[in-house]
């Protein structure tokens, strides 16, 4: 009969033989993450470089921009620039900087991100949960117009809005803005409604609800990330629009990229770089802000359905 203890003995053996068990811990310095680090490292690089150059060349009087050394800071830090490029550069007749542009494109980019954010999520809503008749065929005639090149449609669009009286004025490029918004953003929220529960929309039809008392009170409250995702493309794209400010506006209604335009384009005076690139940092400055604040939702709404079919 065998000894019990030397059974023991022997599974402790063999265990040990086997060696220690569980996933095998990873080099921090292996060829894959030297790799992948240093390819993020070097495109993190190439774009972070330039905005390097417009920060410190807009913090640099001229006397030391002409020193010619553009990637080192700047010894002494001035703040004129920002001033100048904000209340004082001529834009064309008016030489009261980018505030005037600034004011015009909030004008511009509040009602028309609301405009056309309320009435694509409307679409969204109707495409993905009511289905009604000829349906399909709206749907793909605003997929197509997602894709029709801006440019196309200029001079139609500037024809219309003569006719209508709207041509020249901050209320016609608002309605441009809001049409040519619709079917990218009633994609992304049909999209969106598509990956949400079915059984809530079903269990709020057998409660008695209608149209609007669901979407107000089931799927609003669980658009949030959708909602982000759609007004930061809009406010992108609207407040860094140039093609339809400077063709359906006139210069006092400029938004303030045309005017961030007549600032470094400028052929009278002295070429100030410093200036120049304060105004291009003002200018990007209201995106890049709201990106930031709500850059997780961006991801979540993306993430949950704005890539879904």
């Amino acid at each position: 009969m065998s000894d019990p203890g030397i059974l023991n003995v022997a599974g402790v053996g063999a265990d040990a033989l086997d060696g220690p068990r569980g996933p095998k811990p990873r080099r921090r310095f292996s060829r894959r993450n030297i790799f992948i680090y240093g390819t993020l490292i070097v495109v993190a690089l190439y774009y972070l470089l330039p905005l390097w150059v417009m920060v410190v060349t807009s913090l640099k009087g001229m006397p030391e921009i002409r020193l010619g050394n553009i990637f080192a800071p700047p010894v002494e830090i001035t703040f004129q620039p920002w001033v100048k490029a904000w209340a004082e550069a001529c834009t064309g007749l008016n030489c009261d900087g980018l505030s005037r542009g600034f004011w015009n494109s909030v004008r511009i980019t509040v009602p028309s991100v609301i405009l056309s954010i309320l009435i694509a999520s409307v679409n969204g809503y109707a495409l993905a949960n009511w289905r009604f008749k000829g349906a399909d065929v709206f749907f793909t005639i605003l997929i197509f117009g997602a894709f029709i090149p801006y440019q196309v449609m200029l001079y139609p669009i500037v024809i219309i809005l003569r006719e209508i009286g709207l041509y020249g004025s901050l209320t016609g490029l608002v309605l441009v803005h809001s049409v040519f918004g619709m079917p990218i953003l009633t994609l992304l929220f049909r999209n969106y409604f598509t990956s949400l529960p079915e059984e809530l929309f079903k269990a709020a039809r057998v409660d008695g609800a209608g149209f609007w008392q669901i979407y107000f009170q089931i799927m609003l409250p669980m658009s949030l990330p959708i909602f982000v995702v759609a007004m930061i493309l809009q406010v992108t794209g609207i407040w860094n629009d140039f093609l339809f400010g400077v063709v359906y506006t006139k210069p006092d209604l400029y938004p303030m990229t045309v005017q961030l335009n007549n600032i470094v384009n400028s052929v009278q005076g002295v070429k100030e770089y410093n200036v120049n690139m304060a105004a291009t940092l003002l200018t990007g400055l209201v995106p890049l802000v709201i990106y930031f604040i709500s850059g997780k939702l961006f991801v979540r709404g993306i993430a949950a359905g704005a890539v879904k079919g």
